[in-house]
């Protein structure tokens, strides 16, 4: 029972930091392989905030986010937009260059080390049940993590602007012809999806590290919850987290030889039986 809550703590950590790339990736049809660095920027502000800020640990996380977003606007408006038209394998070299760019800014500014960082004391510790060992900073990301789910659902799929976005995403003549400025909805998703990357690197500090490498290190998971879950379905990048947290867990606890193998197999799996994802919609033919 504690490796499988162990495995929905890392999945919901996994959803927190990939959900913001199933975000611009699905819903803005834009292949942005540089999420990876702006969790990894979030990460970094964080650890900033708290080590030599000294700012609550509470409060650094939504600075964290907010600064992410900032930064994501702001290449958004000067580099992105330029490249919404494009093939999608332009986009992909982007922002590979881009990722490559933040590695070594990150090494110039704070060097090859791992980031320490220290929990407060109320995040620390476990909670002993019987059979069950819940540690409570872990319950803190489940809990969270929940959250920011049930509120992200609700806005792309019950509100004025989710519906704007996706005319905007299907049809961008059209919904400018409907008095939506998409160029603002475009941009305000992706300061989502960009904090959204800050607010999961910061809190996957303690759990996966943070170093130059992070940018690239990872971003092949985040494309795993987007693939198995289906581009841009929010309850289908959940799913697909927690499904693969609970195997990549499990199978480095029970077969730490083979490594990360269980969770690709799991993955190559799913998508045999599902290659539009979990929760996608198949294409038509």
């Amino acid at each position: 029972m504690t490796v499988i809550f162990d495995g929905i703590a890392s999945g919901m950590l996994l959803f927190l930091i990939s959900v913001g790339l199933s975000v611009t990736l699905g819903l803005m049809n834009f292949v942005n392989l540089a999420h990876g660095a702006f969790a990894m920027l979030g990460g970094y502000i964080g650890v900033t905030l708290l080590n030599h800020a000294g700012v609550p640990f509470l409060a650094a996380l939504p600075l964290a986010a907010v600064a992410t977003a900032l930064v994501g606007v702001l290449f958004e408006r000067t580099l992105y937009r330029r490249l919404y038209g494009a093939t999608h394998l332009d986009q992909v070299l982007f922002s590979i260059g881009l990722v490559f760019m933040s590695i070594s800014t990150a090494h110039y500014f704070f060097g090859a080390q791992q980031q320490p960082l220290t929990l407060p004391d109320f995040l620390q510790g476990q909670i002993n049940l019987p059979g069950l060992d819940i540690g409570i900073y872990r319950l803190f990301l489940v809990i969270l993590g929940l959250a920011i789910a049930i509120g992200l659902q609700r806005m792309v799929s019950g509100t004025r602007f989710g519906a704007q976005l996706r005319a905007s995403v299907d049809n961008p003549r059209a919904a400018r012809g409907m008095g939506i400025n998409v160029e603002r909805i475009f941009t305000l998703t992706f300061a989502l999806g960009t904090a959204l990357a800050g607010l999961g690197g910061a809190l996957g500090v303690e759990m996966l590290g943070l170093d130059p490498t992070f940018a690239v290190k990872y971003i092949v998971y985040f494309l795993i919850v987007v693939a198995v879950g289906g581009s841009g379905n929010i309850k289908g990048s959940l799913v697909a987290s927690l499904i693969l947290g609970i195997f990549d867990v499990a199978g480095k606890y029970y077969v730490p030889e083979i490594g990360a193998f269980v969770i690709y197999a799991v993955m190559v799996a799913m998508l045999i039986f599902r290659p539009q994802g979990l929760f996608g919609r198949a294409a038509s033919r």
